[in-house]
């Protein structure tokens, strides 16, 4: 199979089939989704510590080479910083967004009952928000699974793997944010699911880009990591500490266990 067809397929896989797996999460009760997410955030955030630390770095490192070494470390950083500011832009934009609503004219009392106008624009503002931001968020993954699968079909694999298992509870949690905004279920799907052919985007143009750059594949992959990091350390694990009793800190330590060791046992079935 051409490789581009195998990034396309993946990167599809990444972004739209993680939606469409999320949407399970409307048959099942709420009480009982709210008790399994937490189980998914510890598995993704296990898959990508393993993807970014047993994978994607070192196989940047080893295409660098020692002379490349540093030039890789000062990558890492760089990307950490990227995604530091993407996160503080969208952050800064939210909270502009709801700083505007709460100026505008809430209406007047009538019969002791205020207008919800300025609550309304606020969750349409949230809505906005999540749809621009998982757009960014996916063309970025299907960055990192193009330059992921330029250097190999399995650490294409594994990579997918990582970005759909973080996919999966981050859309669950974007879909309730989008009907709280005031979209029907069917329009919330329609777009979480549009959201994802950015992921594609993406992609496709992070082949041609670094098809016709082979020397910089190194530092994509370095800067992947950098985003995987992120995302785990500064995304997921803060959620994680919410929860602090024995049970559920053990279980937490297992199930991330078990992402890594998922990264880990692909990885070695790759290399056989």
């Amino acid at each position: 199979m051409p490789l581009l067809v195998w990034i396309v397929l993946f990167s599809a896989l990444g972004g739209i089939a993680s939606a469409a797996l999320a949407v399970s999460f409307l048959w099942i009760p709420e009480a009982r989704a709210a008790r399994l997410l937490p189980h998914f955030v510890s598995f993704a955030t296990g898959a990508l510590l393993g993807a970014a630390l047993l994978a994607l770095l070192p196989e940047a490192i080893a295409r660098a080479g020692v002379a490349g070494a540093h030039a890789i470390g000062l990558t890492l950083v760089l990307g950490l910083g990227v995604f530091f500011v993407i996160e503080k832009l969208v952050l800064w934009w939210h909270a502009r967004g709801d700083d505007e609503a709460a100026l505008e004219p809430q209406g007047h009392q009538h019969g002791g009952q205020h207008s919800h106008a300025g609550h309304s624009h606020r969750d349409r503002a949230s809505g906005v928000l999540v749809l621009v931001g998982d757009s960014v968020h996916n063309a970025l993954d299907g960055v990192l699974i193009a330059a992921a699968f330029l250097t190999s079909v399995s650490l294409g694999l594994v990579t997918t793997l990582a970005v759909a298992a973080h996919e999966i509870p981050h859309r669950v949690g974007d879909f309730a944010i989008l009907v709280q905004a005031g979209f029907s279920r069917p329009r919330a799907l329609l777009l979480n699911l549009a959201t994802g052919l950015a992921s594609v985007i993406g992609a496709v143009a992070a082949y041609y880009g670094l098809r016709e750059a082979l020397g910089l594949l190194p530092y994509a992959l370095a800067f992947a990591s950098a985003g995987f990091l992120y995302i785990a350390v500064a995304g997921l694990i803060p959620g994680l500490h919410r929860r602090a009793d024995a049970r559920t800190s053990a279980l937490q330590v297992i199930l991330i266990s078990l992402g890594i060791a998922v990264i880990a046992i692909a990885e070695y079935l790759a290399g056989e």
